[in-house]
């Protein structure tokens, strides 16, 4: 992961190149964003979870040294275990607090733009709480500028927050899939509490009601709270309008609608029973009718509980236990703050295009809105950095943006099989790639070659090779798209 050029939105020789497909339509709603003071813009600034900008820019990790559970949710299977699964839970070796500390400091000095340190599991952390505090005690005291987080099921929250709060950890997530005991008893299999194991809807209420008082202490506390929730057809997906008015009552910030991830082979109770998991377009349709009560989350990876690297990117295979303990840690707060500053020079940059692209589409529009015209969907190959800078061919995923002549708005990420491979591509990943942005109406890369690139003709897809702001991209194919 390199610090990108500071003088790639200047240079001269780049060349947009826009060829046309057949024309098509379609729209969705986007977010709203509530109104954030500076104190609160500046604790998110550097947090690729609870920023969409910041996602582009900064990596995380997560250390596993929390393998212990109190609960059992019907789509969670810890011991199963592929390094190219990217699956809440899912680890390939165990950190002890010291180990953890080890490899936090190797990985700061390595990866420069990492910012959040994050204890997600494979289990609960707060079923783990000598672990997972000693975690955070130690990179606390020797890394100070990492910010530190941690994700819980919340049954044991309000037995911990002043702990939390003692040791400025200052992000918090909770999944949370319902407010209704008796839909619980359909997605937990047991809630083990005060050495006891309660199941059906006595353990889910049991759940419930104390992940709410846990949402509710870390309001108090002014700890940053996003809640997660697993989108299930049939059980929950209809209920979660009312999770979300939930939350946001307690004090939410954020709310991360997932879809359930459920496949056989992973052996989960759902993936066995054959519960199916959400379409992209079911998905999205509960994001867009819970945006209006509180700000969404729709950039979410659905991490490995020991992934690193900037979300979308996991790097973990390169930093295993038998290689991380042998690499001396190379941690330098002052050679850190100083990749930060060249980030955040870069992000004016980067804002100040978007702001031109934007000023440009309304002067092009002669001050006209466009509520009328249509809204588009584009997928975007892009390494990060808020650029089309990738070739079609190594893309893993295609990060999705709705245009509307105005604005240019990120709406979800769509992973795919990369289409290179070895120099070669099978006829069945080019068609799982068109299936994959079939609703889209064109694509942004830097690079396609020509055979991919006809075959999205064929399917109604246009191409567009740039190497520049996304928004600038996109917004100067829509005015393109619009006039034809």
């Amino acid at each position: 992961m390199t610090l990108p050029a500071t003088n790639i939105l200047t240079s001269s020789n780049q060349e947009t190149i826009i060829t046309p497909a057949k024309s098509g339509g379609c729209g969705c709603d986007s977010s709203t964003t509530p109104e954030m003071d500076e104190k609160l813009i500046e604790r998110i600034a550097k947090h690729p979870c609870y920023s969409e900008e910041a996602h582009h820019h900064y990596a995380r990790m997560h250390v596993a040294v929390a393998p212990a559970c109190n609960i059992q949710c019907n789509y969670c299977n810890r011991k199963y275990d592929c390094a190219n699964e990217s699956r809440p839970g899912v680890v390939s070796e165990l950190l002890t607090p010291e180990e953890a500390a080890h490899k936090v400091l190797v990985i700061a000095g390595k990866i420069p733009q990492m910012t959040v340190l994050g204890v997600a599991g494979p289990g609960d952390p707060l079923a783990n709480p000598e672990k997972t505090f000693r975690t955070f005690e130690l990179i606390a005291d020797k890394a100070p500028d990492i910010k530190l987080c941690l994700s819980t099921n919340g049954l044991m929250l309000t037995e911990y927050v002043d702990r939390i709060k003692q040791l400025n950890i200052d992000h918090v997530t909770i999944t949370l899939n319902t407010i209704d005991p008796e839909i619980g008893a359909q997605i937990y299999s047991w809630v083990h509490y005060k050495r006891k194991r309660y199941r059906g809807v006595e353990g889910a209420k049991i759940l419930l009601e104390k992940q709410l008082e846990g949402l509710q202490a870390l309001k108090e506390a002014d700890i940053l709270c996003k809640v997660n929730s697993v989108m299930i057809p049939g059980i929950n997906d209809q209920h979660l309008v009312e999770v979300n008015k939930a939350i946001r009552a307690r004090g939410a910030f954020l709310h991360n609608i997932m879809p359930l991830i459920s496949a056989p082979e992973h052996g989960t109770h759902f993936g066995l029973t054959g519960q199916r998991g959400p379409t992209g377009k079911e998905l999205k349709e509960v994001q867009d009718n819970c945006s209006g009560n509180m700000k969404m989350m729709r950039h979410c990876r659905q991490c490995r509980a020991d992934a690193v690297g900037l979300l979308g990117e996991d790097r973990s295979q390169e930093f295993t236990k038998d290689k991380f303990l042998e690499m001396t840690p190379e941690y330098n707060f002052e050679t850190r703050q100083e990749v930060h500053e060249g980030i955040e020079k870069f992000r004016e940059e980067i804002k100040a295009a978007k702001d031109k692209a934007k000023a440009t589409a309304v002067e092009s529009n002669n001050g006209k809105s466009l509520q009328n015209k249509p809204k588009i969907l584009v997928a975007v190959a892009t390494k990060g950095g808020g650029l089309v800078n990738q070739h079609f061919g190594h893309a893993k995923e295609f990060q999705v943006y709705e245009v509307d002549g105005n604005e240019v708005r990120f709406v979800s990420h769509r992973k795919i099989d990369q289409y290179c491979q070895g120099g070669y591509s099978e006829e069945a990943t080019a068609d799982n790639i068109m299936k994959a942005i079939a609703d889209c109406k064109a694509v942004l890369v830097s690079k396609i070659g020509n055979c991919p690139k006809e075959k999205l003709h064929e399917a109604g897809i246009q191409t567009v090779e740039a190497y520049d702001v996304i928004e600038k991209v996109a917004l100067e194919f829509y005015e393109q798209y619009v006039a034809e």
